[in-house]
């Protein structure tokens, strides 16, 4: 394939561009557990893509149902129109997710579902007469997206720090990381549930009567992988509870079988108010996102509807009709393989392969959850993410791609990968901590 002449164009995403530039690493196909790049070479995918490819790259069923979707019905609208699909994969999340979670806004990413779960909660306060609930409660380290609202009620400083005020009437929990008591912890870890009562410092300090939502991952992802400490979620939704506040899961990561659940909140056995979901939703095959909110939400957008529209919002490309053929054909892939099942039964093997790299050079931390796993490196004085960032150049040269937040390489590959597959990443990353300087 012919090498692009000119990579200043194409302003990268969440890439030191310039850097790129002078050492570019292209990908010109995919297929099952690996990419190709321009150089023929098989590069192992570690990352599902961007924590999304849960079914493996080129799934049969999916690539037939979004090529047949496109000589059929390329668009349609759904401002007043609809298509019979887009209302069939409503009903099947409706089914797949928690009990009472069966109603489904469609989105484009996962950064519109964020931005449209927070508008729906505002809304639904709006409309029942207690329009005094504003304020929205994010956590420090958490990522919801690049929209305007996900930064704002999001916690990672570089994400925020250039664009302005943000919203108003935003603040944020303490994070859960607390590697001096919970290092090398195998799944969550055992200290931390108390850090959920910040909400209550936060709901005296503003008057809870102020605040309309809290929005966390359940498994904060994109930060480094902060796993939550035992119980710190089901305290959560106990204190949201009491003060009559709105809880919001952002699963763009976790759900889909990313923990061997349908969903987070299935896997710790704690309900959420509102869902977030996108990534896995279509294997990453083309984009699309949703919101999937509790029975009550729903109801009282109809019933408190001061106008025709009960809610005005939403996308041009809502419920895409390729995006929904991809959607549909992603769940019924994960049915027919038993990718959920599958996620849960090697995430022993999983563990062990992460803990495996412990008393390596410069491994400062080892976490692991479901199929996710971290490691925390130690950083170079004076520049931090330089060690990660020289790891994962490494690991392209070597044939793997891997996913870098600041010192830490986050994993998580797509549900089909085998037990001989787990060995010989881990068996590389091994070779390569030694290496790094």
């Amino acid at each position: 394939m012919t090498f692009p002449n000119d990579l200043s164009r194409f302003w990268m995403p969440f890439t030191a561009n310039r850097d790129f530039a002078s050492d570019p690493r292209m990908i010109v196909a995919a297929d099952g557990m690996y990419y190709t790049s321009n150089d023929g070479r098989r590069i192992m995918d570690a990352t599902a893509g961007l924590w999304c490819v849960n079914a493996g790259h080129n799934d049969p069923l999916i690539v037939e149902a979004v090529r047949k979707q496109v000589a059929t019905l390329d668009y349609a609208p759904h401002f007043n129109f609809g298509t019979p699909q887009a209302f069939e994969l409503a009903a099947k999340l409706a089914d797949l997710f928690p009990g009472g979670l069966n109603h489904v806004f469609f989105t484009n990413s996962g950064s519109e579902s964020v931005d449209s779960a927070l508008k729906i909660a505002l809304h639904y306060h709006r409309m029942r007469g207690d329009g005094a609930r504003t304020r929205l409660i994010g956590r420090e380290r958490g990522y919801h997206g690049t929209g305007f609202g996900g930064i704002s009620v999001g916690g990672i400083a570089r994400n925020r720090m250039h664009f302005g005020g943000m919203l108003s009437g935003v603040d944020h929990l303490r994070h859960t990381h607390d590697p001096e008591r919970n290092a090398f912890s195998r799944g969550c870890p055992a200290h931390g549930a108390e850090l959920a009562d910040d909400l209550i410092r936060i709901a005296e300090l503003h008057d809870p009567s102020t605040i309309a939502a809290v929005i966390v991952e359940p498994m904060a992802g994109s930060t480094g992988v902060l796993l939550p400490p035992t119980g710190y979620l089901g305290r959560l939704r106990e204190i949201c509870d009491r003060y009559g506040i709105l809880l919001i899961f952002d699963e763009v990561i976790t759900a889909f079988g990313r923990l061997g659940r349908t969903s987070a909140a299935e896997y710790f056995g704690v309900r959420p108010d509102i869902m977030t979901i996108a990534k896995g939703l279509t294997n990453g095959t083309v984009p699309m996102g949703a919101v999937i909110v509790d029975e009550r939400i729903h109801a009282s957008a109809m019933a408190r509807a001061d106008a025709p529209i009960e809610l005005f919002h939403g996308y041009t490309y809502s419920a895409h009709p390729l995006a929904v053929a991809a959607a549909l054909a992603s769940l019924e892939t994960y049915r027919q393989n038993e990718l959920f099942a599958r996620a849960d039964a090697l995430a022993p093997l999983w563990e062990e392969a992460v803990h495996s790299l412990r008393g390596l050079p410069h491994v400062k931390d080892l976490r692991n959850l479901g199929l996710v796993g971290a490691i925390e490196l130690e950083s170079r004085p004076g520049a931090p993410g330089a060690r990660a960032t020289e790891a994962m150049k490494i690991a392209w040269a070597e044939g793997l791609m891997i996913r870098v937040t600041g010192d830490i390489i986050a994993l998580s590959p797509p549900l089909i990968i085998s037990e001989e597959e787990i060995r010989t990443l881990f068996g590389k990353l091994a070779g390569i901590l030694r290496r790094l300087a």
